[in-house]
C-alpha cells in the first residue's frame, strides 16, 4: 500500500572520513579525484589519524547530530521528519543516502551541508553531488536547499556558549588576563575571491558576531585560516601556524582557538589544532586551549531545527 503521508526528509551532508587506518589510501584517492597520493603523504596522514584514535569520528558525530535533530523536530508519537546523513567522500555516500530516501518514499526534503559558510568550491560541490545523485537515480524528491547559515542567531549563540566554557578554563588558573581568542576555519585557494565567493566575508562576519556577543575588545581576537592544502597555488590566510608564532613572540602566552568553520570533531580539529597547534604554541612558550566543537550541542541542534522548520512551515501534508 503506498505511503500517502510520507515524512519530510532532512539530508545532512558532510565531508566524510576514513573508518580505519586501512582506509587512508583509498580515502585520499577519493578526495584527490582519483589522482594517486605519494607513499610519503599517505604515511603522514596515516600517522595523524593514528594519533587521534585510528579513524575519523566524523560519521559517528554527524549521525548523533542527525538523531538529536530528528528528536528535536518530531513531537512525541509523531514522525513528521526523518533525518538522513550522506557523505561527499566516504560511506554512506550522498547517492546511497538519496537512494535510501527514495526507498522510504520521501517526496519533499530539506538539505544542508554541515558547514555554515558557503563557497562554490566547497559547499557548492556537495549540492553538485546531490544533483548527480538525483539524475542518476531518476529521483523525484523535491529538495529545498539551505546554502549558508553563517549568521543564524542559534549558530552564533552555540559558538558563544562553547567559547565562554573555554574561557572559563583560563579563569581558573588564577590570572585575570584575557587570552587572545583566535577564530579559525579551513583555508581555500585565494582564487575563490576572484569569483566573488562569499566564503571569506561570511567567516569574518561570524567571527565578528561571536566576538561582539562575548564583548571581546578588538585587540583580543582575530580570525585566521588553518589546514591549507598542499597545492602550490596561494591559499587564504593568515595561516594559524604563522599566527601562533607571531602572537607568542609578541608576548601573547595565553591563546584560545575557536574553530568556527567546523561543527564536528575531526582531524582538522583533533590533530591540526589539538596536537600540532598546541605543540607549536608550547614550543614558543605559550599555552593554547580550544573551545569544544559544537557536535550535538543542544543549542546547536535547536538552531538546525529552527532552520529546517522555517523551510518546511508551508509544506502541506495529508491527514
Amino acid at each position: 500500500m503506498p505511503n500517502t503521508n510520507p515524512p519530510i526528509g532532512i539530508l545532512l551532508m558532510a565531508y566524510g572520513g576514513p573508518d580505519s587506518l586501512d582506509d587512508i589510501e583509498p580515502y585520499l584517492l577519493d578526495i584527490r579525484g582519483g589522482r594517486p597520493t605519494s607513499p610519503e603523504l599517505v604515511e603522514e596522514i596515516r600517522e595523524r589519524y593514528a594519533l587521534i584514535g585510528g579513524r575519523s569520528p566524523l560519521l559517528e558525530l554527524t549521525r548523533q547530530q542527525a538523531q538529536a535533530l530528528e528528536a528535536q523536530l518530531n513531537c512525541p508519537g509523531e514522525a513528521r521528519y526523518r533525518v538522513y546523513v550522506g557523505m561527499r567522500h566516504w560511506q554512506p555516500r550522498i547517492k546511497e543516502t538519496v537512494a535510501d530516501m527514495v526507498e522510504d518514499g520521501i517526496e519533499q526534503a530539506v538539505t544542508l551541508v554541515m558547514a555554515p559558510h558557503y563557497s562554490r568550491m566547497s559547499t557548492g560541490a556537495y549540492f553538485a553531488r546531490l544533483d548527480e545523485a538525483l539524475d542518476d537515480l531518476g529521483a523525484d524528491i523535491v529538495f529545498t536547499r539551505i546554502e549558508s547559515w553563517h549568521d543564524h542567531p542559534g549558530l552564533i549563540a552555540a559558538l558563544e556558549e562553547k567559547t565562554i566554557e573555554a574561557l572559563a578554563r583560563y579563569e581558573r588558573d588564577g590570572t585575570d588576563a584575557l587570552p587572545k581568542v583566535i577564530f579559525s576555519a579551513h583555508s581555500l585557494p585565494t582564487r575563490i575571491l576572484d569569483w566573488g565567493d562569499p566564503y571569506d566575508a561570511q567567516l569574518n562576519e561570524t567571527a565578528g558576531r561571536v566576538a561582539e556577543r562575548l564583548d571581546l575588545p578588538p585587540d583580543r581576537w582575530l580570525f585566521c585560516y588553518q589546514s591549507a592544502g598542499r597545492s602550490p597555488e596561494p591559499w587564504l590566510g593568515p595561516q594559524i601556524e604563522d599566527v601562533i608564532v607571531e602572537l607568542a613572540q609578541a608576548g601573547e602566552k595565553r591563546l584560545l582557538m575557536a574553530p568556527i568553520g567546523f561543527v564536528c570533531d575531526h582531524v582538522e580539529v583533533l590533530y591540526d589544532i589539538d596536537i600540532e597547534g598546541r605543540g607549536l604554541a608550547e614550543a614558543h612558550g605559550a599555552r593554547l586551549e580550544r573551545s569544544e566543537s559544537l557536535n550535538a550541542s543542544p543549542t546547536f541542534i535547536a538552531a538546525l531545527a529552527d532552520m529546517v522548520k522555517s523551510k518546511t512551515s508551508n509544506v502541506k501534508r495529508e491527514t
